[in-house]
């Protein structure tokens, strides 16, 4: 690392602190030939290879467009688009790759969006998938809807209601 004050090619590093909760890290450097000190920020670039094979950095913006007009007309918030792409960035970086095709982008996105609203992720989810027919529509409506029940019944009873006496099941 050059020196900014001398321009010397040699550094030491001081002191190194994670910073935005582990996506960068700062270092604290003093420089072998002036004696001064300064600091970097290192920061992994994580990039997106898209279809046509150009690759540019992951944005979390495009991330929100791309899920707002998906939302459009839908009671959503912009905090929860928010944490929605701040989920998903977490998730394609916990992956652990420097380049990730544009198609997991896409996927990291369908499960928050599920949770989020579900005419949002059918309407995402069929311009992604490239929906042709309206039975690619109804799989995918059947498939949300047993999402659905699966999560609101983890007892075996619909949720907001109490399950029945245990006596009279038996």
């Amino acid at each position: 690392m050059r020196c900014p004050f001398c321009r010397h090619a040699d550094s030491r590093v001081v002191d190194s602190r994670e910073v935005d909760e582990g996506q960068a890290i700062r270092r604290r450097r003093s420089c072998s030939e002036c004696g001064r000190r300064f600091t970097t920020s290192e920061t992994m670039v994580l990039a997106v290879v898209k279809r046509s094979g150009v690759t540019e950095q992951f944005s979390r913006d495009k991330v929100v467009r791309g899920v707002r007009r998906a939302c459009q007309g839908r009671p959503v918030d912009d905090d929860a688009l928010q944490q929605l792409a701040q989920r998903v960035e977490e998730s394609i970086r916990s992956a652990g790759v420097a380049e990730i095709p544009s198609h997991e982008v896409g996927l990291a996105i369908l499960g928050p969006l599920r949770e989020l609203d579900g005419v949002a992720y059918l309407r995402f989810a069929s311009v992604y998938r490239s929906f042709s027919s309206i039975e690619d529509f109804e799989k995918e409506i059947a498939d949300l809807r047993e999402a659905i029940a699966g999560s609101t019944e983890p007892d075996g009873a619909p949720e907001g209601r109490e399950p029945e006496d245990p006596k009279d099941t038996e």
